[in-house]
């Protein structure tokens, strides 16, 4: 378990600096700075880190919004190195400022802009930082901050399509989740108290349902802490990569969600190939760095297909042989092949896999909400009749 420090430090400039830092303790801490260049003056525990998941408040540096003022800025003519001590002069946020105060640091030291952003992992992805290394053998940095946000918002629209259309279905299921929950901690209780003290026989299930209520009744605040642990166990399980590999492989297994799945990561693939081809990278180094954002199954279909390419194979066929093409994507690559425009059918094969895939969301959440509607009003209906089923009984037994 990692521990995050807030530290003040003299950087190679004997500059003062802040930066936070995840350290197993304050020796290591220092030992990371030494390996910076920098000399630790004050060191703050700020809060713990596990797996790189702080419990403790992030740096919050928004890249999208830094890319668009930097291009912004140096549309305008200034200077990389103006443009980004213009943008530190003007951050509200100290640790955003300090961490442009760093890059500008490490400018003046003679690194490249990409050099420059590499010590900052956790706020400049190394996709972002290749991009810009391509750019700076061109000269075209501009157009490349606007080809990664173009990048970014074409990324982000069928996630958010995906959010929006799960907001209802989870609001059900809170809903849903309330209602049963109050029956089976408050209402069944009371009913279990009633019928004990009638003495009556009940059917199997109501004695079933009945001794929950009684369990809740006489041990509830265990119940609830025991409740708790299995939540807090199942989020921590979640977070865990081996459980995360595991899921997708369970997703990919799915007849319909699987190919969608699939489909979406393919989707992804050819987005961030197309991109990368577009700044001017080559293939198989393209290839490489787009491999990390697939799952561990395709991840290896890749590996294989580009071997394929270095072999002298077709970007088409090798697509193709390791699966990793539908018909229409195939033809795009053969087209790009012919043309020489590959980044460009990568990307528009990217955009139909992105509009295909949100026809389905829309088609699925049409028939999936009435399906959840049917499924939480059966459990309801289920508790209802299963606490007034021995009234049913002693009111048939009057009659």
């Amino acid at each position: 378990m990692a521990v995050r420090y807030q530290i003040r430090a003299l950087d190679r400039q004997q500059s003062v600096v802040s930066m936070t830092l995840d350290a197993l303790d304050a020796d290591d801490v220092r030992n990371q700075l030494t390996a910076q260049g920098a000399t630790a003056l004050s060191v703050r525990p700020q809060g713990f880190s596990f797996g790189g998941i702080g419990l403790s408040s992030r740096t919050r540096f928004s890249l999208p919004l830094f890319s668009q003022e930097l291009m912004a800025l140096l549309d305008a003519g200034l200077s990389l190195v103006e443009a980004i001590e213009t943008l530190a002069d003007k951050a509200v946020r100290s640790d955003a400022r300090s961490l442009l105060e760093q890059i500008t640091h490490h400018l003046y030291e003679g690194k490249t802009f990409s050099q420059a952003l590499q010590p900052f992992p956790s706020q400049f992805p190394p996709l972002y930082i290749a991009t810009i290394r391509a750019a700076e053998k061109t000269g075209a940095l501009s157009q490349a901050l606007k080809r990664y946000l173009d990048y970014r918002e074409q990324m982000d629209k069928v996630r958010r399509k995906i959010v929006s259309a799960s907001i209802y279905p989870a609001l059900l299921m809170v809903a849903g989740a309330m209602v049963t929950a109050f029956l089976l901690g408050f209402v069944v209780p009371r009913f279990a108290q009633v019928y004990e003290d009638s003495g009556r026989e009940m059917p199997w299930l109501s004695k079933l349902l009945l001794g929950w209520g009684r369990l809740l009744a006489e041990h509830g605040w265990w119940v609830l802490a025991v409740l708790g642990l299995l939540v807090t166990a199942a989020v921590y399980v979640y977070r865990m990569p081996a459980f995360s590999r595991r899921r997708s492989e369970l997703l990919w297994r799915l007849p319909v969600v699987g190919e969608r799945f699939r489909l979406y990561q393919l989707a992804r693939f050819y987005r961030t190939t197309g991109m990368l081809l577009s700044s001017g990278m080559p293939i198989l180094t393209s290839l490489n760095m787009a491999k990390d954002l697939l799952p561990v199954a395709l991840s290896r279909l890749l590996e294989q297909a580009a071997d394929d390419i270095r072999t002298g194979k077709p970007i088409s066929w090798a697509m193709d042989s390791r699966g990793l093409t539908t018909p229409v994507a195939l033809r795009m690559l053969r087209v790009g092949e012919k043309t020489g425009r590959m980044d460009q059918m990568m990307e528009r094969i990217a955009a139909f896999y992105d509009d295909d895939m949100a026809r389905w969301v829309d088609w699925f959440t049409k028939l999936f909400e009435p399906i959840l509607m049917a499924v939480i009003g059966l459990v309801i209906g289920g508790i209802v009749v299963l606490m007034y089923m021995p009234v049913f009984e002693l009111a048939g037994t009057l009659q």
